[in-house]
């Protein structure tokens, strides 16, 4: 393939991925915008590979064809609940492979550059490979967490920060010693540095309470931009440049605006926990009052049944359960039935941006009654009855009544404002954040434990039957009046 071809190519896939952008920024264009990413993508690869020698696509086939299919399987197999691990350990990928291709486009055989063009080179090779080797480990602790395979509780150690300071320093101090350095003396600083950086990676990570953690995938999301392009430009390869930029940008303003929606520092929270107390649990300052009052699915149906208006506000507990499809219909329901529904979605529910959104797409629950927190917040002292599924810091009122909680100051969906809050619950124990929720002593809270998905097909059904008995209400009534 020519370079004007080749160039020609590239400017269309780039195109492609930021309308794609623009796709995925709403729900009803979302899927349109997945097509164009898809389609940009595959423009990429196939005019990457015409590029190539020749001689090279049976290498290039051996790896592609595995994992494709690897990824195809995947993808297919992996739940809805474990796509932020999916994501997260996809992050890794790309860590790694900046890693690697740094440090194979060192060893590679030195092209005719110039002792500036040179320099830039190193560097170029040298920030890749850090920001790649902390996004690579940074990623798997990530998943870890999410995964419930590492705690979810941040790691605050004494110093920590310093520690992460020397680190840096460190890293700085073989670069200089990397720069400059003839031939391949240079890989020793370079391998030391990946090495201190795959440390630094997993004490940034580790260092993030679960509160935070979608905040932490759309943070790696940014990580892994910045890591491929950094490898763009070892590759000299305009494409990936541009696409890695996309990525990073996007990923560093979504990470901006979760972290202005939960009232956290964006610094902080990159810099892993920094000016977090150390001693912070979810009790401190604070003495639940109240009793837990239990409810049944047939007092849920009642009350739901005789609402005027209802809001839903679902969470990882209905990922969990696979409960939207229930969900969606108990919607279809109640508003045949003349009330007004609607849901309220945190910007932070689940475990990654926009996992709840994804859930209720799939079950077709309509886009135009999904709401964000600042748009239905004022709305709960004027609705009757709040279905609470499965979330729990996100509607915690100690984020804004107690100071010394370790999530106060993040805005909450204020459901307690309604008359009668319903619960949906396995057990009373806490949420992701590992904080006690005072919602549940309420005396306007009713708690409906056990799983949700069986509880939501059993008010399903329970609405099916007032729904037939008021259709052989009015058979039964209708002849009365025909005289």
């Amino acid at each position: 393939m020519s370079n004007n071809l080749l160039t020609v190519a590239y400017i269309v896939a780039s195109a492609l991925f930021i309308l794609s952008l623009g796709g995925l920024s709403d729900q009803e264009t979302a899927r349109q915008g997945n097509v164009y990413g898809i389609v940009g993508m595959l423009i990429a690869f196939v005019a990457t590979a015409l590029s190539l020698d020749m001689n090279a696509y049976g290498i290039l086939g051996s790896v592609v064809i595995p994992g494709a299919v690897i990824g195809a399987i995947v993808a297919s197999r992996v739940a809805m609940t474990s796509m932020p691990e999916l994501v997260a350990i996809l992050h890794s990928f790309v860590g790694a492979a900046a890693v690697l291709v740094g440090i194979a486009n060192y060893l590679q055989e030195t092209r005719s550059l110039t002792p500036v063009e040179s320099t830039i080179h190193q560097i170029e090779i040298f920030v890749g490979v850090f920001i790649g080797a902390v996004t690579f480990t940074g990623s798997i602790i990530a998943f870890g967490k999410l995964r419930g395979i590492i705690s979810s509780k941040p790691l605050l150690l004494p110093g920590r920060h310093l520690l992460n300071l020397t680190m840096l320093a460190a890293a700085i101090w073989l670069g200089s010693q990397f720069i400059g350095a003839e031939a391949i003396t240079g890989l020793q600083p370079l391998l030391i540095m990946s090495a201190i950086a795959s440390v630094l990676g997993i004490h940034l990570v580790m260092a993030i309470g679960g509160a935070d953690m979608p905040v932490v995938i759309s943070m790696l999301n940014s990580y892994s931009g910045w890591a491929a392009a950094a490898a763009g430009f070892m590759l000299s390869n305009d494409l990936l440049i541009i696409t890695g930029a996309l990525v990073g940008s996007s990923g560093a303003i979504l990470s901006y605006i979760m972290c202005k929606a939960m009232n956290r520092s964006f610094i902080s929270v990159i810099l892993g926990g920094f000016g977090a107390q150390t001693s912070a649990s979810a009790g401190d300052g604070e003495q639940i009052e109240g009793k837990v009052t239990s409810t049944t699915v047939e007092d849920t149906v009642e009350l739901l049944s005789r609402a005027k208006s209802v809001i839903i506000v679902p969470g990882y507990g209905m990922a969990v359960a696979q409960a939207q499809h229930g969900v969606s219909e108990i919607v279809k329901r109640l508003r045949d039935r003349g009330i007004k529904v609607r849901f309220g979605i945190h910007p932070v529910a689940g475990r990654m941006p926009g996992h709840m959104n994804v859930l209720l797409a799939e079950a077709k629950v309509p886009y135009d009654i999904v709401l964000e927190m600042d748009e239905i917040n004022e709305d709960f002292t004027e609705t009757d009855v709040v279905l609470v599924i499965g979330a729990n810091d996100t509607v915690n009122p100690s984020a804004l009544e107690n100071p010394n909680s370790p999530i106060a100051g993040m805005p909450v969906l204020e459901v307690w404002k309604a008359g009668t809050v319903i619960v949906m619950k396995r057990s009373m124990a806490s949420g992701y954040a590992g904080v006690e929720n005072p919602l549940f002593y309420k005396h306007n809270t009713l708690m409906l434990f056990g799983d949700a998905r069986k509880n939501i097909d059993a008010t399903v059904g329970k609405l099916a039957e007032l729904s037939e008995e008021s259709v052989n209400l009015n058979l039964a009534v209708k002849p009365a009046f025909s005289t």
